[in-house]
Parts: C-alpha cells; structure tokens; sequence
C-alpha cells in the first residue's frame, strides 16, 4: 500500500496548532462490524454456503480456507467494500482479523485481490446454483426458527421483480436491451415477506443476460423451486404472489393455477379486447374527472380469455384520468390478471399497489451493497459476486431485524453501516482475552449496545 503521511499539521484552524497523526497502533475505523460476525454466527450463513464449495487448490499452498475468503468478501461488501481491489486497504486490520478468527494484532493478514479474484473465476455454474439454494434455505429456516416458539404464519407474500445491471465492458452474456437503452445484465430479484411484516427478506438472486425475457421457463423454473422451499417450511401458510406485467405468459399463469392456496396478482399489458371491457369504466371516469377537475380511478373487471391461455380469468381494471402538466386530462387504463375474490378496487389498490415496496429493497442492494458491480469477464464469476452481495444484504436484513427496538428499526442499509460499523476502535490483545476499546462519546451507544444484547452479548 501507498504510504500515508505520518503527520498533517493545521495552525491556523483553532487557537492552537492542531496536529494529525497516523500512529495509533491496532486500531480500526470499523469496529462496528463486529455486529456482522454475530449476527452470521445466528444465522450460520457464511457456513451453510462454505459447504456449497469444493476446494480444488493444492493444499500445501492454501492460506486462506474457503469459509474465510467468504467471510472476507460477504463482510467488506456488507462494511462497504464492494471490491475486491479494497481487499489491500484491509488485509491488516484488526477488526477484520478479528472477524476471521485471528488474532488482531499478530495473526495473519487477510488475502490479497488476486486471491480473492481466483476465488470469484473458479465458481461455476453448479457451484453458483447450490449457492443459492443455500442462500434460500438459510433465509427461510432462519423465518421458521422465528417462529417455533410463537405465533404460526399464516401468509407469505412472495415477489418477483427484475432490475437493471448496466454493463460497460466485454462481460459474457451482455447484450443490448432496447427497454433500458443500455447494455446490461438483467438481474432476476426474488423477496419474501410474512404476515403484516413491513421486512421483504431477499431469498433469491439470479443473474440473467441483458435480453432475458421474464416469460422465459428459467422464471417459471425458479418460481416453482422457490414455491417447494416455502410451502415444506411453512405447510399451513397461504402463499401470495405478486408479479408486474412482464411474467404474464401463459406457461407462468397455467402454473399459477396448478398450485393449491396460491393467489396472485400479475399485471397485464392492454390490448384492444381489454380496451373494449374497459370503455364504459373510462367513461364514468371522465365524467367525474370533469365535476372534480382533479384525477379519477373508476374500478371494474371482466372475463378475458387471450388466445395462448387455456382457460379465461379474472381480469380487475383501473380506469384512471390523470392530468398532464399542461391540465390536459389523459387516459391511464391498467389491468390485473388475478384469481383473489376481493372487490376490484381491493385487489389493484391493496394487493397489486403494495408491491411496489420492494422498489425499495432493490435501491438499497443497488446503492447500499452495490450490486450492480458485475466487471468480471466470466458471466458465472458475476453471477457469484451477485449472491455473495445477496448474501451480505441477508446479513444486513437480519440485523435491522434485530434493531427493531431502536431508532434503525427501519433504516437503510447504508445508514446502518454508517452509524453502526465506521466506529474508531482500538484493539488489544492477551492470552486471556481480547479487548476492543470504542469511543465514550459514540452518539448510537444504546442502539448498538442494545442489539449487541440481542445477539447474545452479555453485560460484563
């Protein structure tokens, strides 16, 4: 590493000279992390994936085992580390030692980029798909042990939704998309959310070429995978599934209907049929738009039957009258191919609508654990890189779990990290027991402190 200016000196900020120096032995800007390590140690994580992976490496020349190079990455991604290039930056902290199982201040330092590149190119394909199943059992057995003890879940909601990866690069299987204008991977991003939770818990990643169609049997595949998971864990559940216009095909729909005490909500493109059984609905509703001069919503539904499907279904509609910015009133038809027996104005406001939260969840895996980082010419070794940052946001869902005493019970994960890791400490360490030293001032003591308690850190 480049060497850092040992001394900074500023006279004239203060009354007094002040002086900077970079000489404080053993210590860590963040010593917040440990909370990773606990909250992995409950969950059993970066284990359960550990053993998804065979290693090939000569074992004569092996210094870092597979568990701890997951560690190393899941970790950095989760302190805000999305490159392997940092591994550098923090081959000698104490703090990340620590979270390897060495000793702070004389144990071996972490692995170098290269390693942790050879690391992420010798994943494959079957590697890659055990991976996540691991990533998927573990979320959900982690939900059930939740609940052995208390109240049985009655509803999961599940939600499958796409999100753009842009690509600048000779990256396998980028491809041009016309939607997005952009080459790019086209992520495929699957949550669960229990009950009355606001939490939608990330149980699959999968990572798709930039002209991927969400109609494709991939999608469908992985679907009925996900379904078998849920329904062997949670029997007595009712499942939802909520899904935007694009996973309409009639391969997803049919098994949809195949599944016994599943309902659906999946939106659906117009055409000139549903236009037709819509007209009546957008009539009322340009009569009211014009007493009120304001925007309508005029619900109703009819049966459709397209070509392709093999039985017709319930379609709910939305017949909307926006105005343009100009106060020019405009028609704004929606429509929601649905087996769920609520009124139409239910099923598109309540059940359809609210799924629009997990826009949420996909802004903080873009922004908070970037993972859009896909620079890796092999498609596999990025598709790696997108379930270990899955992996790293499970961490990340389950510590926010834990915070739901505090004032973070709903923060983001780049303001977890920020007032919960990038913590000075200083570290020191005897045969008898190691101790990390915090600052006395630090402004979210309680919060930490209170679900350190909770993961099972004891007052001394």
């Amino acid at each position: 590493m480049k060497k850092i200016t040992q001394c900074l000196n500023f006279p004239e900020l203060c009354d007094k000279p002040i002086e900077l120096k970079f000489d404080e032995p053993h210590s860590s800007s963040d010593g917040g992390a440990l909370l990773l390590k606990a909250v992995d140690q409950k969950l059993q994580l970066i284990s359960a994936l550990a053993a998804c992976l065979v290693d090939q490496r000569q074992g004569g020349k092996v210094r870092h085992s597979i568990e701890d190079l997951l560690r190393q990455r899941i970790y950095g991604l989760a302190s805000g580390y999305a490159d392997a290039n940092d591994a550098a930056r923090l081959a000698a902290d104490p703090i990340f030692k620590l979270l390897l199982d060495r000793c702070p201040v004389t144990g071996a330092e972490l692995s170098s980029q290269p390693t942790l590149s050879r690391f992420e190119n010798a994943v494959g394909p079957r590697e890659n798909y055990r991976l996540a199943l691991a990533l998927a059992r573990s979320v959900i057995q982690s939900q059930q042990q939740r609940r052995r003890r208390g109240q049985q879940v009655r509803c999961i909601t599940i939600d499958l939704d796409t999100t753009e990866d842009p690509t600048h690069g000779q990256q396998q299987f980028t491809f041009f998309n016309a939607h997005y204008d952009n080459h790019c991977y086209l992520p495929l991003l699957g949550f669960l959310s229990f009950d009355h939770e606001p939490e939608q818990y990330l149980v699959t990643a999968l990572l798709r070429p930039g002209n991927a169609s969400e109609k494709s049997p991939v999608v469908v595949g992985l679907l009925t995978r996900l379904v078998s998971l849920v329904r062997a864990a949670f029997p007595k559940a009712t499942l939802k599934l909520r899904l935007d216009g694009g996973f309409a095909g009639p391969a997803m729909l049919a098994y949809l209907d195949s599944v016994p005490r599943l309902e659906y909500v999946c939106g659906f493109a117009k055409n000139a049929v549903l236009m037709r059984a819509a007209e009546p609905l957008l009539s009322a509703a340009r009569e009211l738009a014009q007493q009120t001069n304001h925007h309508t919503q005029v619900f109703g539904e009819c049966t459709y039957q397209a070509g392709s499907w093999e039985q017709p279904r319930r379609v709910v509609i939305k017949a909307e009258i926006v105005y343009n910015l100009r106060g020019e009133p405009k028609d704004n038809p929606r429509f929601v191919v649905t087996n769920k027996r609520r009124s139409a104005k239910f099923v598109y406001q309540k059940a359809y609508c609210s799924r629009g939260e997990i826009e949420n969840r996909i802004k903080e895996l873009h922004h908070g654990l970037e993972i859009d980082r896909t620079s890796c010419p092999s498609f596999w070794a990025n598709q790696f890189r997108v379930l270990l940052t899955a992996a790293a946001y499970a961490l990340m869902q389950e510590l926010r779990r834990q915070a739901s005493r505090t004032t973070l019970a709903r923060a983001q994960v780049s303001t977890l990290r920020e007032q919960l890791f990038k913590l000075s400490a200083r570290i020191e360490a005897s045969v008898r027991r190691i101790v990390v030293h915090l600052p006395q001032s630090f402004a979210y003591a309680h919060e930490w402190t209170s679900i350190a308690r909770r993961l099972g850190a004891a007052l001394a």
